[in-house]
C-alpha cells in the first residue's frame, strides 16, 4: 500500500507581496492537503492574514503563484477561487446585516460550485443553509438578525457561510477570538470534524493551545516569512519562536500541552490557558 501522502488541494510557491517599500509576505511556500490542518501562528504584523487574502484572491501578489488542484489561478477573483473550492472566513466578521442569519447563508449556497448539470434553487440552498447552520450550533436562530447574535454565534456564522460554498479547502481566519474558554472546545470539535471529512485546513490563530491541540502541522510567520514550520511541539520549542512571539514562560507550557495531545483530549489543554485562551 503506499505511503505517499496526498496530492495538494491548495499550494503556494514564492507568494509574495509588496506593499510599496513594505513586504508584507515573502516567498511564502505552502502544500494543504485534505484531512490535514496547517495552523499559522505569529506576532501581529507577521502576515498572516495578508497571506491569507493572496490564496483566496482578495490580494494581488506581486510574485509567485497560487494552485488550486494543480490550476494555476494566481490573482484569479475571489469568486472564481471560490467555485474551484477555496473557501475562508474573515476576522471581522462581515454578514449582510440586511439579511437574516438563513439568509446570510443561503446566499451562499446559491453561490457554490454544484456538480455539472445540477441547479441551484432557492429551496435547495435553503435546505442547505438549514443544514449547514444546524452543524455550527446555529439551529434554530435563523430568524434572528447579525446584530441580534452573540460573539460566539456570530462567528459560527462566519463559518456557515464559508461551509455552504462545499468547499474542498478552507482558511480560518482568527475563528476562535473573542470566545470564551469554554467556547473553544466546541469550536475545535467542530473543525477536527471538518478535517475529518476530508477537508484542507488552514488554521490562522493566537490562542496557542487550542492551535497546537488541532494542527498537525505549525507554521511560524514574522515580518512576512516563514521562521519555521513542523509538528507542533517541536515548533513550540524552537527558540527563535520564544523569543520573537512567545515568551519562555508561555512556550514551555504550550509544549508540554502540545507533546500530550497524542494521549489526551484536547480539554485538558484548555486548563493551562490565560484567561482568554490567548498569548500572554
Amino acid at each position: 500500500m503506499s505511503t505517499e501522502p496526498a496530492a495538494p488541494m491548495l499550494q503556494a510557491r514564492g507568494l509574495s507581496k509588496r506593499f510599496g517599500g513594505l513586504v508584507a509576505v515573502n516567498g511564502l511556500d505552502l502544500d494543504l492537503r485534505a484531512r490535514r490542518l496547517l495552523g499559522v501562528i505569529g506576532p501581529n504584523g507577521a502576515g498572516k492574514s495578508t497571506a491569507i487574502n493572496l490564496l483566496t484572491g482578495h490580494t494581488r501578489p506581486t510574485t509567485g503563484k497560487v494552485l488550486v488542484g494543480g490550476e494555476d489561478l494566481t490573482a484569479a477573483k475571489p469568486w472564481r477561487l471560490a467555485h474551484a473550492g477555496v473557501a475562508r472566513t474573515f476576522q471581522i466578521v462581515k454578514p449582510f446585516r440586511g439579511m437574516n442569519v438563513l439568509d446570510n447563508v443561503a446566499v451562499a449556497a446559491m453561490f457554490s460550485g454544484r456538480p455539472a448539470g445540477a441547479r441551484h434553487t432557492v429551496a435547495t440552498a435553503t435546505r442547505t443553509a438549514l443544514e449547514t447552520l444546524d452543524r455550527v450550533g446555529l439551529g434554530g436562530k435563523g430568524d434572528l438578525a447579525p446584530a441580534e447574535l452573540s460573539v460566539a454565534d456570530a462567528r459560527r456564522l462566519e463559518l456557515a457561510k464559508a461551509l455552504a460554498l462545499r468547499p474542498r479547502v478552507l482558511l480560518l481566519d482568527e475563528v476562535l477570538a473573542g470566545l470564551r474558554p469554554g467556547e473553544i472546545d466546541p469550536a475545535l470539535e467542530l473543525i477536527d470534524s471538518l478535517r475529518r471529512d476530508g477537508l484542507a485546513l488552514m488554521m490562522v490563530e493566537h490562542v496557542i493551545h487550542a492551535i497546537t491541540a488541532i494542527a498537525d502541522e505549525v507554521m511560524v510567520l514574522h515580518h512576512g516569512e516563514v521562521l519555521t514550520r513542523g509538528e507542533p511541539a517541536t515548533v513550540l520549542s524552537d527558540d527563535r519562536v520564544i523569543e520573537a512571539y512567545l515568551g519562555a514562560r508561555f512556550a514551555k507550557r504550550a509544549a508540554e500541552a502540545a507533546s500530550r495531545t497524542a494521549t489526551v483530549t484536547t480539554a485538558p489543554l484548555m486548563d493551562d490557558a490565560t484567561a482568554d485562551g490567548s498569548t500572554p
